[in-house]
């Protein structure tokens, strides 16, 4: 039933469709239908009731934001380093989606049906950079799309503690929740909850016992390029969670990791777009610092 109706009502998601179903909105035959799994057969009579948007109990806040690209579809924000996406229970305000509430006001009614904005991917909290949001069902639907085809394409840089011996790289190793910290992530075989997880990575400047590495997501789970780099000996610089702890006698917000580039294909016209958030100023007094520890002073591309 639910993969029925996705395909031939273009402007609502499958997820959308799913929870009109157990919301009851659907009949199939006349029959008030709950089951996603329905089997659905020529001759079938099907109604979809499409409910008017709830209200989401949120504040609209006029936080600044810093937008990389924007139209009448989706927006592209490079979000600084303490800025939550989301809300959450115990933290409902000061958000990137208050903040957008604000910017966008009524372009994003009905998006999931509440008034909110259409969060395709999340950073974390202290991870910089580039984040789309959609403005439409149609762009929210056609962007989750992209990622999970991996046409979008998603390059962070960051900072880590070591040299790899290599130039570059492929983690392909499942990820899933830790087994004591239900706030962590962790190495996991699929046999323990664990999904498959890709990083790709290259070393972009050696700056002595440290490297600027440059990460190409092909998955997007959570907290996975700081995993990653800590499973292969190289945690970014600055990560509380994941990290060594050590010092590297700069004040950093947190982990040293940067969203500085995002290209997908636009949800209407078809065109690439490109947005290039970027690094805040910390991170390029990070590298400065390092650079002239390590007796360089050119930026190695």
């Amino acid at each position: 039933m639910d993969r029925w109706l996705t395909a031939h009502l273009e402007d609502l998601s499958r997820n959308r469709v799913q929870k009109l179903i157990d919301w009851e909105y659907v009949t199939l035959n006349g029959q008030r239908c709950t089951n996603k799994k329905a089997a659905v057969q020529v001759g079938d009579a099907i109604t979809i009731t499409i409910p008017e948007s709830k209200p989401l109990e949120l504040t609209a806040e006029a936080i600044p934001l810093d937008i990389l690209y924007e139209d009448a579809h989706f927006v592209i924000v490079n979000k600084p380093a303490g800025l939550v996406v989301h809300p959450a229970p115990g933290n409902m305000s000061g958000t990137l989606v208050n903040a957008l509430l604000a910017h966008c006001g009524d372009s994003l009614l009905g998006i999931g049906g509440v008034q909110r904005p259409g969060i395709v991917h999340r950073l974390d909290k202290n991870t910089t950079g580039a984040i789309v949001v959609a403005k439409t069902d149609l762009a929210h639907r056609d962007l989750q799309a992209q990622m999970k085809a991996k046409t979008a394409r998603r390059e962070y840089l960051g900072v880590v503690y070591g040299a790899p011996k290599e130039e570059s790289g492929t983690v392909n190793v499942p990820i899933g929740r830790h087994p004591q910290d239900r706030k962590k992530q962790a190495i996991a075989p699929h046999s323990k909850g664990g999904r498959y997880a890709v990083t790709h990575w290259q070393i972009l400047e050696r700056l002595g016992n440290f490297t600027l590495m440059r990460f190409r997501l092909e998955t997007g789970r959570t907290h996975q390029i700081r995993v990653h780099g800590a499973h292969i000996g190289h945690p970014i610089v600055g990560d509380p969670t994941y990290g060594s702890g050590r010092s590297v006698g700069v004040n950093l917000p947190g982990q040293a990791l940067h969203a500085e580039q995002l290209t997908l294909r636009h949800p209407a016209t078809g065109e690439m777009v490109t947005a290039i958030a970027p690094l805040p100023d910390y991170f390029e007094t990070l590298l400065n610092v390092l650079r002239k520890r390590a007796g360089l002073s050119t930026f190695l591309a």
